[in-house]
């Protein structure tokens, strides 16, 4: 068995300790689903809806896009390719989990990856490249931050008049500083260094000469076909 199916193993106490581990963050992403719950109950949604799209779609940036978008008729194709943008970047966290994540049998494998966010996602690539079990962290971690913004949600569409800009104060900057301590503290070697850079270079070049939002699809692209086509070696 090679390091990274060893590593590729999930049960109950994993999960329980990555739920745990998250809990803290999350309470910080209830704000900002309380946020979203106010803003969606302005635009005219239903409570039941409001809920149900925390809990199916569960991405934060994407449900704040669609909220501009919505009204009597909704534009479809605007609203995919908005999100496609916004969400693009998980191609590439998909293309640094693949090593550990293709021993899992597809059921398990995609149902780990519904969960998975930008803090979640970190974390779990700081436990790999210790040689840890880290797919309890990346999932029971994920559930923690879904079960967070589903409740934030839900108290938004009562409480919300409590915090109705979570950025005035400051809530804003905490998974951005968080997720630069991850990366400032995480595994440097010539394949991650070299992803990072193409991706950044690549947004870079996007924004300032492709159309608005389009540099978040061509960063993610870009750092995920390198990944995906330059593998670590495969340790015995």
């Amino acid at each position: 068995m090679d390091t990274y199916a060893a590593l590729a193993r999930l049960d109950g106490q994993d999960t329980w300790h990555g739920f745990k581990q998250l809990v803290p963050l999350s309470l910080f992403v209830a704000v900002f689903g309380l946020a979203f719950g106010l803003a969606a109950t302005q635009v005219g949604l239903n409570n039941a809806d409001i809920v149900l799209m925390s809990a199916l779609v569960f991405a934060g940036a994407s449900q704040f896009a669609s909220l501009d978008m919505w009204g009597t008729q909704v534009p479809l194709v605007p609203l995919v390719i908005t999100t496609f943008a916004i969400n693009a970047r998980h191609l590439l966290m998909g293309a640094t989990l693949y090593p550990w994540l293709r021993h899992l049998p597809p059921a398990r494998r995609y149902g780990v990856m519904l969960f998975a966010s930008d803090a979640n996602w970190a974390m779990a690539m700081q436990g790999f490249h210790r040689g840890e079990r880290a797919l309890g962290v990346l999932f029971g971690g994920g559930l923690a931050i879904w079960s967070f913004w589903i409740l934030g949600t839900w108290l938004g569409l009562h409480f919300g008049n409590a915090i109705e800009d979570p950025v005035s104060l400051g809530l804003d900057m905490v998974m951005g500083c968080f997720l630069l301590a991850m990366v400032v503290g995480g595994r440097k070697d010539l394949r991650q260094l070299a992803i990072w850079v193409v991706a950044a270079l690549s947004a870079m070049l996007a924004y300032w000469y492709l159309p608005a939002n389009s540099h978040v699809v061509v960063g993610a692209l870009s750092g995920g076909v390198l990944g995906a086509l330059w593998m670590e070696k495969e340790k015995p």
